[in-house]
């Protein structure tokens, strides 16, 4: 399958030009936070979704993907307060009361597993420190006339 391309509002915003002039664009409205995410999930949704769109890189059709992002946010989080409280392992004894073995809690999976989808949609979407250091604030340069349009509606002209 190879690595995934960027869209092109992150490409522009790192100062790179469109490759695909004729790539779909959809409509800009922020959608809106599915009701039956997880709590946190919402809270996360309400601080990042705000930030994307004002950048150009949450559009309506990026519902599923942003809610995805958030659940899994908070399902590591939900993880890790388990972790926090009762400790990475537990033990099982055996009749006489011995301990028998020690196991990793299931939550350590969990979280780890959330993890790993967490980094693959902050990759997608912009969100580590590495990408965030690749990112150009629009400029007044001249480029073509879509790379144009989309800092001009990212900068709210």
């Amino acid at each position: 399958m190879g690595r995934l391309r960027k869209p092109t509002a992150l490409r522009v915003l790192e100062g790179g030009k469109p490759r695909n002039k004729r790539e779909p664009q959809p409509d800009t409205t922020i959608p809106d936070c599915p009701d039956w995410l997880l709590n946190d999930a919402k809270d996360e949704w309400n601080r990042i979704a705000p930030q994307l769109h004002r950048i150009g890189l949450l559009t309506s059709v990026d519902r599923a993907a942003l809610a995805a992002y958030c659940q899994s946010y908070a399902k590591w989080k939900l993880a890790d307060e388990v972790i926090k409280a009762q400790g990475l392992t537990y033990e099982l004894y055996d009749e006489d009361g011995n301990v028998r073995c020690v196991q990793q809690r299931p939550e350590v999976g969990i979280a780890n597993q959330c993890l790993k989808q967490i980094k693959t949609f902050c990759s997608a979407f912009g969100l580590e420190p590495s990408s965030r250091a690749k990112i150009e604030l629009p400029n007044s340069q001249p480029a073509d006339d879509f790379a144009d349009k989309l800092r001009a509606s990212i900068a709210g002209r």
